[in-house]
């Protein structure tokens, strides 16, 4: 029997010693916390369906694609892009400002610990492989980012201002994290499988994209990161200034290049533009000469005086010799430094300072600081935090998840087969001038006949390519009533286009708007009718105003009219 718990006694100790080492580190959990946040829908995965709440209108810090099942937030880049591109005469002051307050007040620090993007890199890179370790030609690559911030983010949609065409370069021909957080999620699910007809060159080319940096990410670590994202160069401007983040004090310096050494990111010095302020320098300084910004204000001088030998302190004399003995000639090559095969080995010529013992085996750093709150102080202090974090996490995901009807209020409105169409108010064009009239369109009016909803935009090549199949059963059956709804994009084209190709059209075409509906606000009837970002759209609608037919994608004249014929029985 006393071998028997002697043996349970051994596999918990054993066990107890792996979980130990095998544990999360703070940073981890963090990065794993505000993901969770970030996305705290997560009825969005089970249902398939964008979250278009209130809290869509707010920047999340990192990169997280707004067409994510889970997200909360806008992303900041894409909204950047989106305001550039409808900016006209005016700055984009909104975004500008969340982008510059987020920078001044944590730099980089956002890349470090509270982006799901970087994130998902750091778990891709603990995958046991062969690593390329940094060098000059990775320093090299890093300034890519700043060229696809000024072409992608900046230039390009700036340069379709006033011409009603948004073009988020970034987002529309690289960004990974729409990939994969935005299409692949969507796609996955089984409710969204019209929107395979939907996929494109344009999708292959950003899949084959997605793959290449994913599996790059293995390889190198951050390669997105520090080659591609421009929402990191962004912050980069910031990480001098920023509240938070990491600080070199050169007063304690010896220049021994092991924090460079150590570091994975292409960083010149600590806290520079390329630094995500991780934190993880801070523990191989020999002179403790890093620390994190605004420690100050939780760690204090200590009172103590350091003793005196022969009329000057100990730990002044100690410094000086320890700076003249032991500083290296030259500083040390951080680029040698990484050839080396555990990534942080020193050359043996040089000579790494040690820790300045002044009394009973302390360090300057740990003799010279004390807690500003005391052992007690500071455990309540950490209590305190950790409980109110855990509180807003749980407050989110029960808001979001339970309470908030924003996310499935599509579904709840009625835009399913078999649900009746909501009600919704368009105003009509003159297809003859091709403006816009004081005639409106509701489904009301056509109730009695089967209708059908189409929207389409005239920056849509599919949407051009089917309006004549619904202008030939306009034509062929006065029982059925064709609506078309023309995109909130490129509204400025409409007019013309419809003058120029359907002046004597039966279909009655009509221009999308911002409705309310059981006191929820949709960008638009689109929106409301479970539009999901890709065009064209199909609806029909019995006799009664029920939905028989949705559809996403472009569809041919004998679908059409076995579809409607469907809807007449």
């Amino acid at each position: 029997m006393k071998t028997f718990f002697q043996k349970i006694g051994v596999f918990f100790k054993s066990a107890g010693k792996w979980l130990k080492n095998h544990a999360p580190s703070k940073r981890r959990l963090i990065q794993l916390y505000a993901a969770l946040l970030t996305n705290a829908n997560i009825k969005g995965f089970i249902t398939g369906r964008i979250y278009t709440g209130g809290s869509k209108v707010m920047c999340v810090p990192g990169l997280n694609c707004y067409s994510c099942p889970g997200a909360v937030g806008a992303c900041p880049l894409g909204a950047l892009q989106n305001a550039l591109a409808s900016s006209g005469t005016r700055a984009p002051v909104y975004v500008i400002g969340i982008l510059a307050l987020l920078g001044i007040i944590l730099g980089r620090t956002i890349c470090g610990f509270l982006c799901p993007t970087g994130f998902l890199q750091d778990l891709a890179y603990k995958i046991k492989t062969p690593k390329l370790k940094k060098s000059k030609v990775t320093r090299l690559l890093s300034y890519f980012k700043y060229i696809l911030l000024i072409v992608l983010v900046i230039a390009v949609p700036l340069a379709f201002v006033g011409q009603d065409r948004l073009i988020p370069a970034f987002c529309k021909f690289i960004c990974p994290a729409g990939t994969f957080g935005g299409a692949i999620s969507l796609l996955f699910h089984p409710d969204n499988a019209d929107l395979y007809g939907m996929l494109g060159p344009m999708f292959t080319w950003k899949f084959a994209l997605f793959c290449v940096i994913a599996v790059a990410c293995v390889f190198i670590y951050r390669a997105f990161c520090r080659f591609i994202c421009p929402l990191g160069a962004i912050y980069g401007f910031f990480n001098k200034i920023a509240l938070l983040g990491i600080k070199l004090e050169k007063d304690k310096c010896t220049d021994c290049g092991l924090c460079v050494a150590h570091c994975k990111m292409d960083i010149k010095h600590v806290g520079d533009h390329e630094c995500i302020n991780c934190g993880e320098c801070i523990s191989v300084c020999p002179t403790k000469a890093i620390r994190w910004k605004g420690s100050k204000l939780f760690v204090r001088e200590n009172e103590v005086v350091a003793p005196v030998i022969d009329n000057a302190p100990l730990s002044s004399m100690v410094r000086k010799d320890n700076a003249e003995q032991q500083r290296p000639e030259q500083p040390i090559d951080a680029h040698a430094a990484d050839k080396t095969a555990d990534h942080t080995r020193l050359p043996a010529s040089a000579h790494v300072p040690q820790p300045v013992v002044i009394a009973h085996g302390e360090s300057t750093a740990a003799a010279g600081t004390r807690p500003l709150f005391g052992p007690k102080g500071t455990r309540i202090f950490k209590a305190v935090v950790y409980t109110l974090a855990a509180l807003l996490l749980a407050g989110a995901l029960l808001y979001y998840n339970f309470f908030d009807g924003s996310a499935t209020a599509a579904a709840e409105v009625g835009n399913e087969v078999g649900d009746i169409c909501p009600s919704f108010t368009v105003q009509v064009y003159d297809n003859v001038t091709g403006e816009l009239t004081e005639q409106t369109y509701s489904p009301e009016t056509s109730r009695g006949k089967v209708t059908v909803i189409n929207f389409w935009g005239t920056w849509c090549d599919p949407c051009k390519a089917e309006l004549p199949y619904f202008d030939q059963i306009a034509s062929e059956d006065e029982d059925v009533v064709i609506v078309t709804v023309h995109s909130i994009l490129t509204m400025n084209e409409a007019p013309a286009y419809i003058a120029e190709n359907y002046p004597n059209s039966r279909m009655i075409f009509t221009q999308d708007s911002a409705q309310t509906f059981n006191d929820t606000e949709f960008a638009d009837v689109y929106a409301l009718l479970g539009g999901r970002g890709s065009y064209p759209r199909t609806l029909i609608l019995d006799s009664e105003g029920v939905i028989t037919y949705t559809f996403t994608g472009s569809l041919h004249y004998e679908d059409l009219v076995a579809e409607i014929e469907k809807a007449k029985n």
